[in-house]
């Protein structure tokens, strides 16, 4: 069951999303969930790399600091995305809700202070808002399996996101190809996403749409499992092969380079099969909420 952080009521729901995108992205920052910090202790306690667990003590000492201080875990605030779900009818209006969730963010930055990280590609000029042209990220989506509203929200920071990958493989590359295309890039990236990671790979669609399903991935739970057999053998194979590279916790060598592999999937056309590489770095930031069409609300992980 997931562990519901804090729940209410609201006569407001547009103040109620302000408030969302500001606490959000800050609380996710702060407060690693919970299956992530049960993965870093089952990997430590398993570690036979004496570097890789005393890296990976120091990862838990420094979520035990954050807790204790209402501290970051790490300074790098990331990107700031949203994956939003509205329910079989739930009335919202649409440009409000991306109005309100970033000018969350905006607040939240100024509010703490959080460095903002979010920059112009072309002039490098940075707002201190940790917001731009086309930042917050919105991912919209609908569900008829659900009747209220869910927001998930991921900071990604640059160590991990730099290290992405896509690949249109052919259809006679086949599942080989998409194994060794994922263990290419886990080699290739090394130490740089700050493992263990938690690897997400999209496999199908068109080329966008596997890099979204790839990113997608990572914000599942540690360990969960796609519901596809066939998919979910998959996962495990590709992640006892990565923990067999030796890359270990933060490069440094060991058991643990990564605590997860989740991929995600989608048809595709019969002339194409692309497979893409997204990873989050050992901290698995997330934070989420749902909130009822009667005004009700949920914060959990």
């Amino acid at each position: 069951m997931t562990a519901i952080v804090e729940a209410g009521t609201t006569t407001d729901l547009y103040a109620l999303l302000f408030d969302l995108g500001r606490r959000l992205y800050v609380d996710a920052q702060k407060d690693i969930p919970p299956d992530v910090r049960a993965a870093l202790r089952r990997a430590a306690e398993r570690e036979s790399s004496e570097v890789g667990r005393r890296v990976l003590t120091t990862m838990l000492k420094a979520m035990d600091v954050a807790d204790e201080h209402r501290t970051l875990v790490c300074q790098d605030t990331g990107i700031p995305i949203f994956w939003v779900t509205i329910g079989r009818g739930f009335l919202l209006d649409g440009v409000r809700l991306q109005e309100a969730l970033r000018a969350g963010v905006e607040a939240a930055t100024c509010e703490h202070p959080l460095r903002s990280s979010i920059v112009s590609p072309i002039t490098r000029r940075n707002r201190q808002t940790s917001s731009g042209v086309g930042v917050p990220v919105f991912h919209i989506e609908f569900s008829p399996e659900i009747d209220y509203l869910d927001i998930l929200h991921m900071p990604k920071g640059s160590g991990s996101e730099t290290m992405s990958f896509l690949k249109m493989l052919y259809p006679a590359d086949g599942v080989a190809g998409i194994k060794k295309f994922v263990l290419d890039t886990v080699v290739e990236a090394g130490g740089k996403p700050c493992p263990p990671t938690i690897v997400g790979v999209g496999v199908g669609g068109s080329s966008d749409l596997c890099m979204t399903l790839a990113k997608k991935a990572t914000l599942r739970p540690v360990g969960s499992r796609n519901p596809d057999p066939e998919v979910a053998g998959l996962e495990e194979e590709l992640l006892a092969a990565i923990n067999a590279t030796g890359i270990g916790p933060m490069g440094l060598g060991g058991d643990t380079t990564a605590l997860a592999v989740h991929v995600e999937y989608a048809w595709t056309h019969i002339t194409l099969n692309p497979v893409a590489v997204n990873m989050q770095c050992w901290r698995g930031e997330r934070r989420r909420a749902r909130v009822y069409a009667d005004g009700r609300y949920e914060i959990t992980y």
